[in-house]
């Protein structure tokens, strides 16, 4: 139940977010019929792409970023992020673009 929960929570909070943003990005979720999918994709106004996974759980492996590897493979040089939130207190980079932040980053910087 907390999964879908935190999905919703940063959903919203990047709506909020938004309305502050200077780039005004648009929000989307991408899914691959029977496939990979990501949680959130905000796109700028030049057409990039930040996929953002969210995850209730304190740690992160290779395999919580599937989706945001099919969005990059798929999007090509639009791609420019690819970011899993969790609950856990570390930032990790795990691979070209790709990071895990903590759920909190979206209001801190670090």
């Amino acid at each position: 139940m907390l999964g879908p929960l935190l999905e919703n929570f940063v959903a919203l909070e990047l709506r909020k977010l938004i309305g502050w943003s200077r780039t005004q990005p648009e929000l989307f979720h991408f899914r691959i019929h029977a496939g990979p999918e990501v949680d959130v994709v905000l796109e700028d106004a030049a057409g990039r792409l930040v996929g953002i996974e969210v995850k209730a759980a304190a740690s992160v492996s290779a395999d919580d970023f599937k989706g945001l590897r099919a969005l990059a493979q798929y999007a090509g040089r639009r791609f420019h992020r690819g970011l899993v939130l969790y609950t856990g207190r570390e930032s990790v980079p795990f691979g070209a673009h790709l990071y895990a932040l903590p759920v909190d980053a979206l209001w801190h910087s670090r």
